[in-house]
């Protein structure tokens, strides 16, 4: 059967639970384990698997970002030494055209096989080269011509649900368009949209928002579909409940008045594994 492996990102503890107060890196692993995840995403060190190893965390997925091909050998073994087997990438920029994407994605991966004992997925994100459903596309489209493969993507639909200004009646119809893009990938950053923002609330007063309710709605549909892939029956979905802090000046993706990062993620992770059973 189908395996879900759920991830959690530092991100969501960065200046947990206070910049003032910040948690040491020890325990922000600790309290990983302890909230029933198997893994855990960043940027690794050799630091990062060494405590994961001592708290029994099995899945250590790396990240990368860069538009250098000149780095991307030192990068991927960096990751490696940091113990990971699965690599997130965030290539280019915003304005980067999609045949050079292309050719640099390409690049990476070529790199990444190299080395050997890593996957790399590239990340649907804003201010990157799949900024848009368009460019990840053609991306897409221009990979499996150079390659005769499928491109492995690690889908964070937040960004296109925001992009194209989608409702709770589209967002099925409108993101999971692409269906053996989407179970062909390993990695998925469940971050809770509406068309409005990338990043909604988990929970309000104790309970699941109204915009969570919608959301997993679709994380349902999204689940269904990977495991009906060819191929996915005894592989792992590595699901990250992608949830961004406060930053100083209000500009990161949670904002004033919205719950901080960790304990959502913590609530969304639970949420994530409900809906994978119905699915």
């Amino acid at each position: 059967m189908p395996h879900l492996a759920h991830i959690a990102n530092l991100w969501s503890l960065v200046r947990h639970p206070s910049a003032a107060t910040e948690w040491s890196l020890e325990r922000k692993i600790k309290a990983v384990a302890a909230a029933g995840f198997d893994g855990l995403t960043t940027a690794l060190t050799p630091e990062h698997r060494r405590l994961a190893e001592k708290h029994g965390l099995r899945h250590l997925l790396g990240f990368i970002s860069s538009q250098n091909p000149a780095d991307f050998p030192r990068l991927i073994r960096e990751q490696k030494e940091g113990g990971a087997m699965h690599i997130n990438v965030q290539l280019d920029d915003h304005d980067t055209p999609p045949a050079l994407a292309t050719r640099h994605w390409i690049q990476l991966e070529r790199a990444a096989e190299k080395i050997g004992g890593v996957i790399v997925s590239l990340e649907i994100h804003r201010d990157t080269c799949t900024e848009t459903p368009e460019k990840t596309y053609e991306i897409a489209d221009r990979y499996h011509r150079a390659t005769g493969r499928l491109c492995k993507m690690n889908f964070d639909f937040s960004h296109l649900a925001s992009v194209k200004h989608l409702n709770p009646d589209n967002y099925i119809a409108r993101l999971l368009d692409h269906p053996e893009l989407v179970q062909h990938s390993e990695q998925v950053h469940f971050r809770p949209f509406n068309g409005h923002h990338c990043q909604v609330p988990v929970t309000h007063k104790g309970a699941l928002s109204p915009e969570v309710k919608s959301y997993l709605v679709f994380v349902e549909a999204l689940m269904r579909l990977w495991k009906k892939g060819r191929g996915n029956r005894n592989k792992t979905m590595f699901a990250c409940p992608e949830l961004g802090p406060y930053a100083p000046g209000g500009s990161g993706y949670n904002i004033s008045g919205l719950p901080p990062a960790w304990p959502d993620a913590v609530v969304l992770r639970h949420e994530l594994g409900r809906a994978w059973a119905r699915a």
